[in-house]
């Protein structure tokens, strides 16, 4: 029984993550997500997950908060002119059991050990999508495969 308090507390560490929030970052290195007008059509929005979402996730999350913004601002769609992510998905944690036995003459023993490596003690790694986009009113361009019909980004990808 005296393993029992580490794996307990392993499996307590383990579950410290960040979620992942829709909503304007409350700080610099939270999750969320900011933007910033560069022209008055042209946005910079970066959107970072919480430890427990991946790239694509993050990737959708974006693009949502793009739609919304171009739909706020009076616009029919968006083009994404650059895009760039950061940082890595977080590694772990790694759970591991092992056991043996051992005899010596008369006299013999068994052991059990548990083992957790991997675990995101600082939180964890949060990925950030960050992306650029003009803004535009009435039919989209439909050859361009960089452009977004903001009410159909907003149908299709949830918070």
């Amino acid at each position: 029984m005296r393993w029992l308090p580490p794996v307990l507390a392993a499996f307590a560490l383990a579950a410290c993550t960040t979620p992942t929030v829709f909503a304007p970052m409350q700080r610099a290195d939270g999750p969320g997500f900011s933007e910033t007008r560069i022209e008055a059509d042209r946005w910079r929005i970066t959107f970072r997950g919480g430890t427990d979402a991946g790239p694509n996730r993050v990737s959708d999350l974006a693009l949502l908060r793009a739609a919304q913004l171009t739909l706020q601002q009076g616009f029919d769609w968006f083009r994404i002119t650059q895009s760039f992510g950061d940082g890595q998905p977080p590694q772990g944690p790694f759970l591991s059991v092992g056991g043996g036995t051992s005899s010596w003459g008369w006299n013999g023993g068994s052991a059990v050990g548990v083992g957790v490596s991997g675990i995101p003690l600082g939180g964890g790694a949060m990925l950030s999508m960050t992306i650029e986009v003009v803004m535009g009113k009435g039919p989209r361009p439909h050859d361009d495969p960089s452009v977004y019909d903001a009410r159909d980004v907003s149908r299709s990808i949830r918070a």
